[in-house]
């Protein structure tokens, strides 16, 4: 199955709506699962690794959800392809360097995800638009419990799930959510934010998970501590201190818009105005334009002008979705113009930002997702 003619058209993904999705962009819920008498994936051998992935692959197949599923080896897919599914967030960076012996199954609606033997045997993910942490866990909970059904995994009556990474030990639960947050950033209130996270046993990272910068004032926010603490508890901790997150960023913005609103516009009027007009420009400074004139249109600088154009352009301005829109190979510099002659044509409509908000914002609607 080609992948591309399987994923989401980025267009109807940045469509997709969630609670609180101006500043929550989406929320995830992983698990991390072993097989019982069977070496991680970074200590087995190749034979090793086929093995547990013909165990795996065909019993995560079967689970209703994944009815019509993407299901493949890594080593069958194409560095570009892997690239793609790393830029969309539905895999790791560590997956998308895997061969042979690794695996991946995706649902159709891309809100369930499987990768097989990357750090661990099993990662399942279920993610979801906005603010819906419980939603995500229901889903992957229910798949779990199917899938202990048809997989013996490696659990100890003391421990819990055994992982790769003893940080993972216990419920092997990671729960996140990716946030946009360009007010606390222009603010200066971001590190004191991170910092009171990180007391809370809470980490915070880029746009690509750890060891990664926050491309596009996008953070990830998660937890830390898998052991000694049920499920439920921890993403019910999570989204209370994401409410925290949430009601700090509306301050900061609306503290920015009263105290320092020319600031606000000369910001967003420059993201503007290179975005519309520049001739070269790379990734990363498409992404930091971008999340400002994401925030002018959270703010009513672009009276007419969905949310889901700049989230739309978020996808397609990155390396491996540039790629694949063309057949040869790109260097960087290539892909630097043909960027900004692509970000230029989307957004010839689109009128220059207004000198102060067309309507306030509503959080009502905020909270509703649309």
């Amino acid at each position: 199955m080609d992948l591309h003619l399987f994923l989401i058209p980025p267009a109807d993904s940045a469509r997709r709506k969630g609670p609180y999705d101006r500043i929550v962009m989406s929320s995830r819920v992983r698990l991390a699962r072993n097989l019982k008498d069977a070496a991680f994936p970074g200590w087995a051998k190749k034979p090793e690794r086929v093995k547990v992935l013909e165990l795996i692959r065909p019993a995560i197949e079967t689970l209703p959800e994944m009815k019509d599923a993407y299901s493949e080896a890594m080593d069958s897919l194409s560095t570009l392809d892997k690239q793609i599914l790393v830029e969309r967030h539905l895999i790791s960076r560590e997956h998308a360097a895997k061969g042979a012996g690794s695996g991946l199954v995706l649902n159709r609606e891309e809100t369930l995800c499987c990768m097989i033997n990357e750090e661990d045997h099993l990662r399942m993910q279920a993610l979801r638009p906005g603010l819906q942490l419980k939603q995500a866990w229901n889903a992957i909970d229910q798949a779990d419990s199917a899938l202990e059904k048809k997989l013996d995994y490696a659990f100890s009556p003391d421990l819990g799930y055994l992982t790769a990474c003893p940080t993972n030990i216990g419920t092997g639960i990671r729960v996140s959510a990716m946030l946009h947050l360009p007010g606390l950033v222009l603010d200066e209130q971001i590190n004191p934010i991170i910092q009171s996270v990180n007391k809370l046993g809470l980490a915070v990272r880029g746009l690509y998970g750890e060891g990664t910068e926050a491309l596009g004032n996008v953070f990830q926010v998660s937890n830390q501590m898998t052991l000694g603490e049920a499920e439920a508890a921890i993403v019910e901790r999570l989204e209370k201190v994401l409410a925290q997150i949430i009601e700090h960023e509306e301050n900061s913005r609306a503290r920015l818009l009263e105290k320092k609103p020319k600031m606000v516009y000369n910001h967003i009027g420059r993201a503007y105005g290179v975005l519309a007009n520049a001739h070269s420009i790379s990734s990363k400074e498409t992404m930091n334009l971008l999340s400002l004139m994401r925030l002018g249109v959270d703010v009513g600088l672009f009276p007419g002008v969905e949310r889901s154009l700049v989230d739309e352009l978020f996808i397609l301005t990155q390396p491996a979705h540039l790629q694949k829109q063309h057949s040869e190979k790109l260097t960087a510099e290539e892909r630097d113009l043909l960027r900004a002659d692509m970000v230029r044509e989307r957004l010839r409509p689109v009128s220059r930002p207004l000198g102060k908000p067309s309507a306030p914002p509503s959080a009502e609607l905020d909270k509703a997702g649309k």
